[in-house]
């Protein structure tokens, strides 16, 4: 993995390669994002470069042979732990009996969640997390020699899952073994036990913007330009979501929402019935995408009235439209009451509610909102 490959995170990406051309790298380093930041893909990254042999100012090579080696995570210096589950009754949980699968895993997705790696491995219910014996293991390994004559690096993804036996790894954190490197890969801090995140640097990973979502699922021809555009707005910061929203957003969604917004600001009940009717038959990622599509769109509209000054980032047809709702008589709270509706109405589909009758309702929900009613007490 190549930081080029890395999608946004350029503060991050410049402050790793300053520290090592430097040579002040931190012997115990936590990356810390939320999900879909990319802080797997980012470590596996530094660690690539720390150990590539014809390495360039602000990148590995990504031809050599140690590249080769940990683009397939098959360097024998580089050690990776994660949550696993025991592989049969009576056996611990241990990385490396899944190590094969950890590789093919990121191989397909780089960009995965913990709960799809459990999936991966047909955990089902069971709970993945990180044992004493993995942690007395890598005790063990990393106090070995570097097998190739250079660094030894450890990266361990979700320290939340270790609990206490963390506890086992400080001595190692606070003194590793000479030339050892240990990359952490954190989601929730808090779950994080303080003396071990007291004995690393932090480096905080931001949510990843609309535009650099959206030029990564073009240039990767994920996605033509306009459906790229959408998705980066719609997928808050995470590009693991943006890549969920490409897979179900099969065609354009702008055509509808303007569709079904004309039917809700003339009150036309035929109009939002067939809407309903036709949206009531499409899949319930297809529906939630369309409904967080919305939310994007009163969002730009809330910030372009108070912010006419900025530009709306959207392709022509629906910067228009997010201009035009923006100097409607719609109140800010009313706007705010749309947005948390629709959001309800996503909450419910994906809890398998009857997507017909919720549509609907919230149709409905929306044109009082609009004409600043109360909301009937069979409707709410």
């Amino acid at each position: 993995m190549k930081f080029s490959q890395i999608v946004g995170q350029q503060l991050a990406k410049d402050g790793l390669i300053n520290m090592q051309n430097s040579g002040h790298f931190p012997h115990a380093l936590m990356l810390t994002g939320h999900e879909g930041t990319g802080g797997l893909p980012l470590a596996l990254a530094v660690a690539q470069y720390i150990l590539c042999e014809n390495k360039a100012a602000n990148d590995s090579c990504g031809q050599c042979s140690n590249c080769s080696k940990v683009s397939k995570l098959e360097h024998a210096d580089l050690h990776i732990s994660f949550p696993s589950i025991p592989p049969k009754p009576g056996t611990k949980a241990m990385s490396r009996h899944y190590i094969s699968d950890f590789r093919e895993f990121i191989s397909q997705t780089p960009y995965g969640t913990t709960y799809d790696w459990l999936q991966f491995i047909n955990a089902e219910n069971k709970q993945g997390n990180i044992t004493a014996e993995e942690c007395r293991e890598i005790i063990d390994t990393l106090n070995l020699k570097s097998y190739e004559g250079g660094k030894k690096i450890l990266i361990l993804w979700r320290p939340e899952y270790l609990g206490k036996e963390g506890n086992i790894l400080l001595k190692l954190i606070e003194e590793p073994p000479a030339d050892t490197i240990l990359l952490f890969i954190a989601e929730d801090i808090e779950d994080i036990l303080a003396t071990i995140l007291s004995r690393t640097q932090l480096i905080r990973l931001s949510p990843i913007s609309a535009t650099e979502i959206a030029d990564a699922l073009f240039h990767r021809q994920l996605a033509d330009e306009k459906k790229a555009i959408q998705v980066g707005h719609m997928a808050n910061g995470s590009f693991t979501e943006a890549l969920k929203l490409v897979q179900h957003a099969q065609n354009d969604l702008f055509p509808d929402v303007r569709t079904w917004f004309n039917a809700i600001f003339t009150n036309n009940g035929i109009a939002v019935s067939k809407f309903v009717e036709e949206w009531s038959k499409a899949g319930r990622e297809q529906q939630k995408n369309l409904l967080h599509y919305v939310v994007s769109l009163l969002e730009h509209a809330i910030r372009n009235r108070y912010m006419p000054q900025n530009n709306v980032p959207l392709p022509p047809e629906e910067a228009a439209f997010v201009q035009k709702l923006a100097v409607t008589n719609i109140s800010f709270t009313a706007m705010q009451q749309m947005a948390e509706e629709i959001s309800q109405t996503i909450y419910h589909i994906e809890r398998n509610a009857h997507s017909k009758t919720q549509l609907h309702a919230l149709s409905i929900k929306l044109i009082y909102f609009i004409q600043n009613k109360a909301l009937p007490l069979q409707v709410g």
